[in-house]
């Protein structure tokens, strides 16, 4: 049998993990082309197929479940092995793996990832954004970016620093023809803009005051599914939209947006940065890590 190669088995097992040629080339930084031939080639060298393909899908074979089973921990020592090598270099290099949420990913690239990348221009950071919560061992990231609430009890997290907060906004002109909202329930007599989760569901607005939680059903004219069109849509009059605060900040310090039921939104739990418990992180992590607690201790 000829050699097989690190890269071979990496190959297969993000297949397995993503269920498409096309995601786990993405994850690996290779065509959809290039890996499906290294994998044709891996199985010709076994002798054995480990997928069965068609145009729509992609399943393993008994064979390749078999190997999966066997060779996934196996897998994981070897890199971890690797990771403790790594973690002796003093120039951190090669690609540091982050899972976030689109509204994290904003804050850490201008809060983080640029200082790390400033510092250790070897490193690149390939930074995946998703509303879902995912298992990030299982998914092959380094790290994840979650509300501290979210984080897996077995995981080690890194507080970054400041507490989240939403806000209920409209603009002066929207106000000028319509009555503020006092209480929760008045939102359901004015329009709403409504923003759809990456799962197909609708966002519910989360109010609370004094341990009472409201969750009105509000209504409007426009269900969207990104913020910043929330926010374009609210700024041209055509109702009130619910934020985290830190994407509108400058909004209501211009005076572009009015907040409104201030007292509905106390701050809860801010981001964290979440990473498996490994004895000998890779150098690149060490020193994200590392930067990110030197960040969060000089942030006022």
């Amino acid at each position: 049998m000829s050699r097989i190669a690190l890269s071979d088995l990496d190959a297969v097992m993000a297949i397995a993990r993503r269920g498409t040629f096309r995601a786990a080339a993405i994850e690996l930084g290779v065509s959809t082309t290039a890996l499906s031939h290294m994998v044709a080639k891996f199985e010709a060298t076994l002798g054995v197929r480990l997928f069965n393909r068609t145009t729509r899908s992609v399943a393993l074979t008994d064979a390749g479940r078999l190997f999966i089973e066997r060779m996934g921990p196996s897998l994981q020592g070897v890199h971890d092995a690797l990771d403790a090598v790594r973690s002796r270099r003093e120039t951190p290099t090669g690609v540091l793996r982050i899972n976030a949420p689109p509204f994290a990913a904003r804050t850490l690239l201008n809060s983080i990832v640029l200082e790390f990348l400033r510092r250790f221009p070897e490193m690149h950071v390939d930074l995946v954004t998703e509303g879902k919560l995912v298992d990030i061992v299982a998914e092959g990231f380094d790290i994840g970016v979650r509300v501290a609430d979210l984080i897996p009890a077995d995981m080690i997290a890194v507080s970054l620093g400041q507490p989240q907060r939403f806000a209920v906004v409209a603009s002066p002109a929207y106000l000028a023809r319509h009555p503020r909202p006092l209480k929760p329930m008045d939102l359901l007599a004015h329009s709403c803009i409504r923003v759809r989760l990456p799962d197909g569901s609708l966002y519910r607005w989360h109010l609370e005051k004094q341990g009472e939680v409201v969750l009105p059903e509000v209504r409007g004219p426009l269900t969207l599914d990104e913020a910043s069109l929330v926010r374009a849509e609210v700024l041209q009059d055509v109702g009130i939209g619910f934020f985290l605060e830190q994407d509108i900040i400058d909004d209501l310090r211009a005076g572009r947006l009015v907040r409104l039921l201030e007292e509905w939104t106390p701050p809860f739990p801010g981001l964290c940065l979440y990473y498996p418990g490994r004895r000998h992180p890779s150098a690149g992590l060490a020193a994200f890590l590392a930067l990110a607690r030197e960040l969060t201790q000089n942030t006022p």
